[in-house]
């Protein structure tokens, strides 16, 4: 169950990515979505504390720009 909810988070971050490249305000959108009741319960669902450390890391990763898919595909690819 975990997965399927963190998956739910991985949208989100990717959502607040397009809204981030699109109008500048991704940052501001997923820290009001961590910091709402229902962010806050798919975040703990997930198995993520969802502490301010957090959002601040959420926040960071969304002012990157880099999809979570394309971030996720850079880690599992193997070193040369």
């Amino acid at each position: 169950m975990r997965m399927l909810w963190a998956s739910v988070v991985l949208v989100a971050l990717d959502d607040a990515i397009a809204s981030q490249r699109a109008y500048q305000d991704g940052e501001d959108i997923i820290s009001r979505w961590a910091h709402s009741t229902d962010g806050q319960e798919v975040l703990s669902n997930a198995g993520i504390n969802p502490s301010e450390r957090v959002v601040d890391g959420l926040k960071q990763f969304v002012s990157c720009g880099v999809r979570t898919s394309v971030a996720l595909a850079e880690l599992n690819r193997p070193e040369k």
